[in-house]
């Protein structure tokens, strides 16, 4: 039978839509699952990793990993696109600025912890006998505190220069970064609770919460306001389309500027898609404040189209692993994962223990950040601050701005070994650098205190 038209790409579509429905269905009725907060997304992309993995059913990995790179990139595009809020006053000046400076700063420390972790232990695997490609131990970074986002995206580039199977590796990290943001990550928190280091002491976390599901007459959050007449165009058919057009936007200017780069730079630049569109977003929605139209964009939908584009990435993102090369790189992998999971929660413990005040939610926050998303840290914060009464989330907001230039040089250096030939004891060393610079900071902006709990 000749089908008329092409079905693949949403066929691909479909299944992780039920896996998605499945995740969520298994988070209302499994109670460890609600015990550890596993959000469904991840649920779903364990239950799409295991079919694919058996061969029950068929799909091609190439098509999840592309499902999740243009995810991945609509996610940062929508970040760009979404309007700040301005008229919330959560603090002033210095009080407002020293939580999310702090939480830069700790993300400072595990980026390149993390890296350095990585760096010295692929040199001792090839020292004894192990083929690794150069920067394969720096996808510990970009798998825990970057995400399956940028494992995937910048592993795709490495697998043009060489790396083979860079994607699946970077992805394996990223999953393991999840499961310790939840399988320790909750623990923390309630050890904290038990501690009586909660601000809001210890509290219930709703049902809704813990099953996923708001249920019939419950509260439910506004998803946004309409910006434009229904009788034109729809609202979320408006938002999309500026998504649209930032996309092709960001896809001229990245080619544009990848004819005029060596071939070996010009395919590295391709992995900072996201990063340009995020930019491209801002620049598009600043135009748009400056023409006086700036309130045809809605925050509030455009949350709900990053929170979408979100869900389905970690979907599609764990059922792409391949167990096949995962398992042949298993013991570098594994070594690699405990030992920066818990230099990480060693390293976030010890210095959130000498804060001065919201240490409880500042540093689970940050440590669900480091090692899984930014969502991560979200759903560890609301187990002590359910309803985000204190400052902390959007400290974590201010957070992702002010951590920009680190997280961009980190994002360069993992490349200097493809890039300029630098070596993985080099770049590490490197890496070290920026670690013992963010301490320093630490330390000289009074955040290394005595020990306050």
């Amino acid at each position: 039978m000749k089908i008329p038209f092409p079905f693949e790409s949403l066929l691909v579509f479909g299944f992780l839509s039920v896996m998605l429905l499945a995740g969520i269905a298994l988070r209302a009725r499994v109670p460890v699952l609600q015990r550890f907060l596993f959000p469904s997304c991840l649920i779903g992309g364990v239950l799409g990793l295991i079919l694919v993995s058996t061969g029950i059913v068929k799909v091609e990995t190439s098509l999840l990993e592309t499902f999740a790179f243009h995810f991945f990139n609509i996610s940062f595009i929508s970040v760009g696109l979404t309007p700040g809020n301005r008229g919330e006053n959560h603090g002033k000046g210095k009080s407002l600025l020293r939580g999310p400076l702090w939480m830069a700063l700790i993300e400072g420390v595990t980026l390149p912890l993390q890296a350095v972790v990585g760096g010295f232990l692929t040199i001792l695997f090839c020292y004894l006998g192990m083929e690794l490609f150069s920067t394969f131990g720096f996808f510990v970074s970009l798998g825990f505190t970057e995400g399956p986002g940028q494992a995937l995206s910048i592993g795709k580039v490495w697998e043009g220069l060489g790396f083979q199977h860079a994607a699946t590796i970077g992805l394996t990290f990223a999953a393991i970064g999840f499961f310790f943001a939840f399988f320790v990550g909750v623990p923390l928190v309630n050890w904290g609770i038990r501690k009586g280091l909660a601000v809001r002491g210890r509290v219930e976390l709703p049902a809704d919460l813990l099953r996923g599901i708001v249920p019939p007459g419950g509260d439910k959050e506004s998803a946004g306001s309409l910006t434009m007449h229904s009788g034109n165009v729809d609202t979320i058919a408006f938002q999309s389309a500026l998504i649209g057009l930032v996309y092709l936007l960001t896809y001229g200017f990245v080619y544009t500027v990848v004819r005029v780069l060596p071939a070996d730079a010009g395919s590295i630049l391709w992995g900072f898609f996201f990063f340009f569109g995020m930019f491209i977003g801002l620049i598009v929605r600043w135009i748009m404040e400056k023409l006086g139209i700036g309130h045809m964009l809605d925050p509030g939908v455009q949350r709900r189209i990053t929170g979408w584009s979100v869900d389905f990435l970690i979907v599609s993102t764990v059922a792409a692993i391949q167990v096949v090369v995962v398992w042949q790189f298993i013991l570098p992998i594994t070594i690699m994962s405990l030992l920066s999971g818990i230099l990480t929660t060693l390293g976030i413990v010890y210095l959130g223990r000498r804060l001065d005040d919201l240490n409880l939610e500042r540093m689970v926050a940050i440590y669900g950040t480091c090692t899984g998303t930014v969502s991560s840290g979200l759903l560890l914060l609301r187990i002590v601050d359910p309803e985000f009464k204190t400052p902390v989330a959007i400290e974590i907001g201010l957070m992702n701005v002010i951590v920009m230039p680190i997280i961009v040089g980190c994002m360069v250096l993992v490349n200097a070994p493809l890039w300029w030939h630098w070596s993985v004891a080099l770049t590490s060393i490197i890496f070290a650098a920026i670690l013992a610079s963010c301490l320093l900071l630490i330390k000289v902006l009074g955040f290394w205190g005595p020990r306050k709990f």
